[in-house]
């Protein structure tokens, strides 16, 4: 059986949706099936996968193909938002296309410091949804990574009938959980990339009155307007930049907790989120859909900045709630969202399509 999978970008291309599709890949791969990426951009030597970059319009975030190849496939399985690719599929009539829908198209409010006219955002937006809803429609089936996101999405809530949640997943045995929250230092993590929708000043405001020490793993276009902002509140910030693999999961392993402040529908899932539960550290994130479902599994939600500094606060002075947060979210993680039972629950849908 072939698997035919298309994305925008592939790795070594920074991106989640990059490191999901070759999870795909590989783990299908390591399963015996043949599989081949068609992509903008990237390659992989790994487990024998066939990665095929085809020219493509470099629109930011969206390449659009200018010539889709001819490939054959007994499943095809597109990642958008981005949707340029997926398009290229149906319009070549490729059965069955199965479509991952990772998140909702909302443009910032501002994007690299500079504020988005509301009427450009309104075009960009409605412009995705006439691109995406054929597309949606002619697929066989869509998955969600979770129900929330999907029952809550302009978009997805439109197509319910067809479908499937399966979640993103980490690879858990390559996370080493950490020492109970009594061991640990007092540490709030951020890791993730330094742009306004991530929600990082609402982060840098609620420590002003907490005694612990900031750490923010990352780099992003917004990076010197977060440094001067939290100079400026008086609020001791570490910015350490991007920081190697085995580096992030050391500091999760010693981090009291992490926080995933974004309050933005772009952020669907919360990889992140998984990596800190899986080093049986507690996060915190904000109250919106997809989001709050997967930080209830090891840790607290907030819906405000107050709240945020609450619930920081008691994971820093409980040691008791931090270590059962820490430990109850390595469990969920473990049993939940591991890629072998993602994979499993791929596999199925494919074979059944």
């Amino acid at each position: 059986m072939k698997v035919l999978l298309t994305t925008p970008y592939y790795p070594p291309h920074i991106g989640g949706i990059e490191i999901h599709t070759a999870n795909i890949a590989r783990g299908m791969r390591e399963k015996g099936y043949e599989v081949e990426v068609v992509t903008a951009t990237g390659s992989d030597e790994r487990v024998n996968v066939k990665v095929t970059t085809i020219p493509c319009l470099p629109i930011p975030y969206s390449p659009i193909p200018l010539k889709f190849p001819d490939v054959e496939g007994d499943v095809y399985h597109s990642h958008i938002p981005s949707p340029f690719f997926a398009r290229a599929v149906m319009k070549k009539n490729y059965r069955p296309h199965i479509i991952t829908y990772h998140n909702d198209v909302v443009v910032p409010d501002r994007v690299d410091g500079k504020p988005i006219p509301d009427f450009v955002s309104r075009w960009i937006e409605k412009t995705n949804d006439e691109l995406v809803r054929p597309i949606l429609d002619d697929a066989d089936v869509i998955i969600a990574t979770t129900r929330s996101y999907a029952e809550t999405s302009p978009v997805l809530k439109d197509y319910l009938d067809k479908v499937e949640i399966i979640p993103n997943a980490i690879r858990v045995q390559d996370f080493l959980p950490g020492k109970d929250a009594g061991a640990r230092d007092g540490i709030v993590l951020y890791a993730g990339r330094l742009v306004e929708y991530k929600g990082l000043p609402i982060l840098i405001r609620a420590m002003k009155n907490i005694p612990a020490r900031l750490v923010v793993l990352g780099e992003g276009e917004d990076k010197i307007r977060f440094e001067e902002r939290a100079k400026k509140m008086g609020v001791k910030v570490e910015f350490r930049g991007n920081v190697s693999d085995n580096e992030l999961k050391e500091w999760m392993r010693r981090a009291r907790v992490l926080v995933l402040p974004t309050q933005s529908r772009l952020e669907a899932f919360g990889i992140v989120l998984l990596e800190a539960m899986a080093c049986n550290t507690p996060v915190i994130a904000s109250n919106i859909p997809g989001v709050e479902e997967i930080a209830r599994n090891g840790g607290l939600i907030f819906e405000d900045e107050e709240e945020l500094v609450q619930n920081i606060t008691r994971v820093l002075e409980d040691d008791a709630l931090a270590t059962k947060l820490g430990r109850r979210g390595r469990c969920v993680v473990e049993q939940k969202y591991n890629w072998e039972s993602v994979l499993d629950k791929i596999e199925t849908l494919y074979k059944i399509k």
